[in-house]
């Protein structure tokens, strides 16, 4: 792991639910931000450390590969900070293990049927890494390669700007894809990620951050109490590609319009996908900021609000844990030990034309924020 946090008055360190909780200070902080070494690529490539820290305390840590978001240190009702993504407190983990944690996710997230799609006459094929379709860019997407980076004192709180060229034909995807993507873990309790991208030839370009949240800090989420704004979803086949139908959601295991433990009707889906994997079509979604759900911890107090432009958004329970995989603080993840709010557009919507269009074109910029905002009762 990296150093330990500079310019800081968090000092006192306790367990917490297995996880690291630190002891808020109580009078408000300078913002910071500190930059080290996480560990070096079997190439020799150096993968940065950025750790934030906001005017109250809360912490954000991020490494270069992958843009992948390791820590993040929010309060309870008590103003104990604890850990609430899962994750791994080294590189090798990272390389051979991870699962996309807290990483970002391209070029194209979620699935594309067949892996193959159209645009403009010309057919582009691209690796079957989730058969028999491609998955959250291929073989060797976003998160598996090592960024470039700059801290960066934004008014609203410390931020990390991240720069990446996919370059044209990668993952068999058409045409140079210029990426800025940038954190801001904002004075006002919020981790905000902006997204921006350009190219130049049409590309589809469908980016989220797979961050794996755990308002408890350890255990699993079924006991999480979960809202989503959504009172559609977008069906499946057994592939998990979309039908191309928009369906209700009201009174059935998906319904989440009204609060309920993320466990109440888990246990549906206990013979297809063991848990919660669907796309939500976000109510008012893809047409400026909106609120597209709420998750409260009932034990810490710890309350999560996700906000963004985005159409949709991805319920994923980590369905393919079962304690085998050994995380940071020693920690065994078990069957459902985190939820994933992935804010995207709907999977395979380059092949479904009655979705919105995730297709960039020389001359446009792919714009996008999602707002993850914290606090306690």
């Amino acid at each position: 792991m990296g150093p330990p946090i500079l310019r800081t008055a968090l000092s006192r360190i306790s367990p917490l639910l297995g996880a690291a909780a630190l002891i808020l200070p109580s009078t408000t902080m300078s913002a910071s931000i500190a930059q080290s070494t996480f560990g070096i690529m079997p190439d020799g490539t150096a993968v940065g450390l950025y750790t934030l820290t906001n005017s109250n305390g809360l912490v954000c840590k991020a490494i270069t590969y992958g843009a992948v978001i390791t820590e993040l240190h929010v309060p309870d009702r008590d103003g104990k900070l604890g850990d609430v993504v899962l994750g791994f407190d080294n590189l090798p983990q990272y390389i051979k293990e991870s699962p996309c944690f807290g990483a970002v996710v391209g070029r194209v997230a979620n699935r594309i049927a067949k892996g193959r799609f159209v645009v403009d006459g010309r057919t582009y094929s691209l690796a079957i890494n989730n058969p028999p379709n491609t998955l959250h860019g291929g073989i060797r997407g976003f998160d598996k390669v090592v960024w470039k980076a700059e801290a960066m004192e934004a008014p609203d709180g410390p931020a990390i700007v991240f720069h990446h060229v996919s370059p044209d034909g990668d993952e068999g995807f058409p045409g140079a894809l210029s990426v800025r993507m940038t954190y801001t873990l904002t004075n006002a309790n919020e981790l905000r990620i902006d997204y921006e991208a350009t190219t130049d030839k049409a590309t589809p370009v469908n980016l989220t951050n797979h961050s794996y949240f755990n308002l408890a800090c350890g255990g699993d989420v079924l006991g999480q109490v979960l809202q989503l704004k959504a009172r559609q979803y977008t069906p499946v086949d057994a592939g998990l590609i979309p039908t191309g139908a928009i369906a209700d959601v009201a009174g059935g295991p998906l319904d989440f319009t009204k609060p309920k433990p993320i466990g109440r009707d888990i246990q549906a889906f206990s013979g297809s996908t063991h848990g919660y994997d669907h796309n939500y079509v976000i109510d008012g979604g893809g047409r400026g900021l909106v609120l597209a759900g709420r998750v409260f911890e009932p034990v810490s107090g710890r309350a999560l609000e996700v906000s963004t432009d985005q159409p949709g958004v991805q319920l994923y329970t980590s369905n393919s844990f079962n304690g085998t995989l050994v995380g940071k603080y020693g920690a065994a993840y078990p069957l459902h030990a985190a939820f994933c709010l992935e804010t995207q557009h709907y999977p395979d919507s380059v092949n479904q034309p009655g979705f919105p269009s995730t297709l960039l074109r020389p001359g446009e910029t792919f714009r996008s924020t999602t707002l993850y905002r914290f606090s306690a009762k």
